[in-house]
């Protein structure tokens, strides 16, 4: 289930908060966690036995962990709850790709046995939205472990926290220590549910209005964004289309999709935040503008925040961060953090070469790139990182490195086709719109009119105007639901 989708907008979420409303305060949490399970097991049923498994071997491994005095022991059960987090991730999203390398290797080697090893199994299928839950798991485990948190006593609260629906599926990524106070006691005043309704229709909007629209666009130049569903009929029509692909096109879509997947990403995260808002929860911010970074660091503080944050306390710090000996192992830790970080967006090789470049960007920054970007000013910075970004995108969206390649290539062939804004003004005027709410904030002025719209708190006149504006908007995102009838979420296989 989406949120983006008639089931979700029109049943599950007004039924949903009828019922929790009306029970009593000390029955919500148990009601909120049997939707949650509901929710998930909608979309993907067989995998909710995998994920209450995992669930009640983590809860009960970290509770002994916490309570054991042998060093050894607590840090060896410590593993075991990291291990199965990440034994299911790795499973399950990398599976097949681990296969096939090793089948290819096997191939070149001359081993024939092992290079049938990927036909002779099944595929194995990718749960939604394991990233997500697998890495909360690992916090909480981590986080106690250091004695940051104290462990749950209740099994149905700890399920509660990794299963919650609006951040189950893509995020944001929400440390145990910064929701445990929420979890066993919260507030949920009229002000924050109409504020929460607020933040997910901008979120839904975002998404079905901006997103939709323009990933529709991508999707018909470009392909579907997902090669693993294509025959070898398909992936030969695209490869087809991306070698006689004119520079006009090529820059039109990928600029495309760098919109697309940040109103895309940015707007579940809002919903995720409005849904929880309703419900008492405050969940961290994921995106902050990160298109108006004059630095690709600033952009990764800017960009899945959450994520970024993550990197940093279980991986770039335990590596030993920036107190090391050398400054070439410093370099090594960043650009290895980005490395992975790739890795984790998709099981294949263009996500490592992604990784891969932003790590290298990064270490430039810290080097000399930075500097460089003072000298230019703020906006030609911007315009520079920007440009940067639009360009590691390739490797993000077009799923084989050969490809990739050969799409750089065509955007500066410079045989550049007549553009044509007659062709499809719809597509191009939320181009427009898109690249409008990306810079806002360059300005004064757009700071504050976001701060307005976001954090401030409203008075009776806003609150009217701002309720009546969202529930138009709200009607006009299921008109628009309904005629398109497309609406995937990006992240959601990730």
């Amino acid at each position: 289930m989406v949120f983006s989708s008639n089931i979700f907008l029109l049943y599950f979420m007004p039924v949903f908060f009828l019922v929790y409303f009306i029970l009593p305060k000390n029955t919500r949490n148990y009601f909120l966690l049997l939707a949650s399970l509901v929710f998930y097991a909608w979309g993907a049923p067989e995998f909710i036995i995998h994920l209450i498994v995992s669930v009640i071997a983590n809860f009960y491994l970290v509770r002994w962990m916490d309570k054991t005095e042998k060093p050894g022991l607590k840090k060896l059960l410590c593993g075991i709850s990291v291990a199965i987090s990440i034994g299911l991730l790795f499973y399950f999203k990398y599976g097949n790709f681990t296969i096939n390398n090793i089948s290819i290797v096997a191939g070149w080697l001359g081993l024939e046995k092992l290079s049938t090893l990927n036909s002779q199994l099944s595929t194995i299928l990718l749960p939604i939205g394991i990233s997500f839950f697998s890495f909360q798991s690992v916090t909480y485990t981590v986080d106690t472990y250091r004695k940051v948190n104290e462990p749950m006593k209740r099994l149905s609260d700890y399920m509660l926290y990794i299963v919650m629906f609006p951040q189950l599926i893509a995020g944001p990524i929400v440390r145990y220590c910064d929701i445990a106070d929420q979890i066993r006691d919260r507030e949920s005043h009229y002000i924050d549910r109409l504020h929460g309704f607020y933040r997910f229709v901008i979120g839904l909007a975002k998404k079905v209005l901006i997103a939709d629209v323009i990933g529709f666009q991508v999707d018909k130049i470009l392909g579907p964004s997902n090669y693993d569903v294509l025959t070898s009929a398909q992936l030969a029509d695209i490869a087809e289309k991306i070698a006689t692909i004119d520079s006009t096109s090529a820059w039109i879509a990928i600029f495309a999709f760098t919109f697309q997947i940040y109103f895309d990403f940015a707007g579940y995260s809002d919903m995720a935040i409005g849904l929880g808002r309703m419900m008492g929860f405050r969940f961290p911010e994921n995106f902050d503008n990160p298109y108006v970074s004059t630095t690709i660091s600033e952009f990764w503080r800017r960009w899945h925040q959450t994520f970024s944050v993550f990197i940093k306390h279980y991986l770039y710090f335990p590596l030993g961060g920036s107190r090391v000996k050398t400054e070439a192992r410093k370099y090594f830790n960043l650009w290895f953090c980005f490395l992975i970080s790739g890795l984790w967006h998709g099981a294949a090789w263009n996500f490592v070469v992604y990784g891969a470049l932003q790590g290298i960007f990064i270490c430039a920054d810290k080097l000399f790139l930075k500097k460089f970007n003072e000298r230019l000013g703020r906006i030609p910075s911007v315009i520079f990182t920007f440009l940067i970004i639009v360009l590691t995108r390739c490797f993000f969206r077009i799923e084989r490195i050969d490809l990739s390649w050969l799409f750089i290539k065509r955007l500066f062939a410079f045989d550049f086709a007549p553009f044509r804004f007659a062709d499809n003004p719809h597509f191009y005027v939320t181009m427009l719109v898109a690249a409008f709410f990306s810079f806002f904030t360059l300005s004064k002025f757009g700071l504050k009119v976001q701060d307005k719209v976001y954090f401030t708190e409203y008075g009776k006149r806003q609150h009217i105007i701002a309720f009546i504006v969202s529930v138009l908007a709200f009607v006009f995102c299921l008109g628009a639901l309904n005629a398109s009838g497309f609406s995937p979420f990006i992240y959601f296989r990730f």
